[in-house]
């Protein structure tokens, strides 16, 4: 048992399974796992936080997660989520303090809650790109022209092949301003099972249009917030 916390069998059973979601960022070296391995890794969480999980029936029994969105590879977040399933009436302080003991700050758990919503109400997500360059205040002007002109095509990967496609209709909403040696760009953008834009493929563009990240110019990306079609944000 964990140091200083109940047993699990001190909370009472439920008549059936509760559906929790977590809020954890995803920082640091985790931006360069996979999303199976996201899933690998919270299954040991999980299991070293000592929660009363409600696992699947059948011949391979596992924990029931639901993730929102995959991050891509090389992004940041801080706003993950996933769902998971209780059969014990653990209150959510508890449970973040069992997390929090069971993982590292890279992978952070920064709340608990029973959702009324669900993950299909997702349609937009806020990234903030920062991005080195010379001359910024330039850059930045040249950068925000290219982020709102139609068209703005990338070439989008598929199952069923290539595809040029224009991004512009699938920018919601951008701001851009220079710092001291970088750009910041902070761009909602599409995103859900509807429509989908990659935070790299904006990137991509960037490189396509302007004398941009063709050397050793570093980059980074943080996922911000998750959206519903209305763009409050989603919980």
């Amino acid at each position: 048992m964990l140091p200083e916390l109940k047993k699990i069998n001190e909370y009472a059973p439920l008549d059936e399974p509760r559906t929790v979601r977590l809020r954890f960022c995803k920082k640091g070296a985790l931006q360069y796992i996979s999303h199976l391995d996201l899933q690998r890794t919270f299954v040991r969480i999980l299991a070293r936080a000592e929660l009363p999980l409600w696992y699947t029936q059948g011949f391979n029994p596992h924990p029931k997660l639901v993730f929102a969105l995959p991050l891509q590879l090389g992004t940041e977040s801080v706003c993950e989520m996933v769902d998971i399933k209780l059969v014990r009436d653990m209150p959510c302080e508890d449970l973040l303090k069992r997390l929090s003991l069971a993982t590292t700050a890279e992978l952070d758990f920064t709340d608990a809650y029973v959702p009324n919503s669900k993950f299909a109400d997702i349609a937009a997500a806020e990234y903030e790109f920062l991005i080195e360059c010379d001359n910024a205040e330039k850059m930045a002007e040249s950068i925000s022209v290219v982020l709102t002109t139609s068209p703005l095509t990338v070439t989008k990967k598929s199952k069923s092949g290539d595809k040029e496609i224009d991004i512009i209709p699938l920018i919601r909403k951008v701001e851009v301003e220079a710092e001291e040696g970088a750009c910041r760009i902070l761009a909602t953008v599409a995103a859900g099972s509807n429509e989908n834009l990659s935070p790299e493929l904006l990137v991509e563009a960037l490189r396509k249009r302007l004398i941009l990240l063709r050397g050793n110019e570093e980059y980074s990306i943080l996922r911000r917030k998750l959206l519903k079609a209305d763009l409050t944000e989603f919980r």
